[in-house]
This record gives structure tokens, sequence and C-alpha cells, in this order.
């Protein structure tokens, strides 16, 4: 079986969007993917990036093209609940180490189902303490020992190796992916990483 990494911030629309698609992918390949939470501000430092809303605001009809190929995306992908946030952009800083929390308390995949679509279907301030922990609570998850290992040194040192581990790995935003040692970006190159995940698994056949 494949192993795909998929380095994530939640505050990326196009990496919820992934988020959606990969289930598919995992069924038609036998693939896993496994999720590593990052702090895309924080790649962005590292690599010199900006996130494309500052990169492109002043290039004339860039933005407007990024709309329609979303669009496109969920359309081609049959995602009806999309909604872009309106308290966009979140501070996703405590949701990161939560993920790494999250993952410890063994509820990764039902706290990365519920955040995501707090922000991205249920439009949520997911950035207010307040609204996070009454949205764990009512997804059913173990809030506060959630919140409490969030704020041990140990999962926040972990978002800071994992930040850095995937600027060493060739990645500068998110959605990232790796293949192996093939690193691939953006929602738009899951078709890629599908055939990446395919090749890899006829080459350790033969």
């Amino acid at each position: 079986m494949t192993n795909v990494t998929f380095y994530f911030d939640f505050g990326s629309p196009n990496a919820f969007l992934s988020h959606r698609v990969i289930p598919a992918i995992e069924r038609r390949t036998g693939a896993e993917f496994a999720y590593v939470p990052i702090l895309l501000g924080g790649l962005f430092k590292l690599s010199g990036n900006q996130s494309p809303v500052t990169a492109f605001a002043g290039i004339k009809n860039k933005l407007d093209y990024a709309r329609i190929e979303m669009r496109r995306f969920i359309e081609r992908h049959h995602i009806d609940d999309f909604r872009f946030n309106p308290h966009f952009p979140i501070n996703t800083l405590q949701l990161m180490r939560g993920a790494i929390a999250a993952n410890e308390a063994d509820v990764s995949e039902t706290y990365i189902d519920r955040v995501y679509d707090d922000i991205w279907t249920r439009g949520l301030d997911m950035g207010q303490p307040d609204i996070v922990a009454r949205s764990l609570n009512e997804a059913g998850l173990p809030v506060e020992r959630i919140l409490a290992l969030a704020q041990s040194p140990e999962v926040k040192q972990r978002l800071l190796d994992n930040t850095q581990a995937a600027f060493a790995r060739g990645a500068f935003g998110s959605p990232s992916f790796l293949v192996g040692d093939e690193l691939f970006f953006g929602k738009d190159r899951l078709r890629d990483v599908e055939e990446e995940i395919e090749r890899a698994a006829a080459t350790a056949v033969t």
C-alpha cells in the first residue's frame, strides 16, 4: 500500500477541497493519505511565499480566474456545500495545534472533519476559542483533553517541526502532497498524485 503525506492547514480553502476528494482517491487506489498538520503562515515565512490574495492582489484578472478554476473543481467533484468563509482569513494556530492534540487523543478523523466543515461549509469564525470549544463539544469530542494537549510544549514543538519538515521536503504552501519523494502542490495536482500512486504501486509489484 502506498502512503501519501498531506501537509494541510485548515485556513486553506484548497486544502479543504482536497480533503473532500481524497477519500475517493483512497478507494480507487488503496493508498492511505497521512494528514500532517502544519502552520501555513510559518511555511510562508520559511519559503518567502505569500497567500494568493496578497501575492496576486495587483495582477489584473488573476484572482478572478482563480475563482473560476475553483468553481470548475467544485463542480467536477460535486462538492455542493462549500461556502467561502466570511471571516477569512482565520488565525488557525490553535486549530492546527488541536489537530496534533486530536491525533494524540485518537480522535483525529472526527476533529479534522468537524473543523474543516465548520470553516468551509458552516462559515463559523473558528478563530474564536469559545466557538471552537462549543463546536467540538457538539461533535462529541473530548474538548478539555484536546485543548489541554494543544497547549503542551510537546504539541507546540511538533507543529513547528512538521512545518520545518514540510519546507525541507520542498513545500511552500498547502495543500502539498508527498508520494514517496515526489512533491505535488495544489488541489489541481491530485490527478497527478493519483497517477504517481498507481506508478509507485506498479513499480513495487514488478
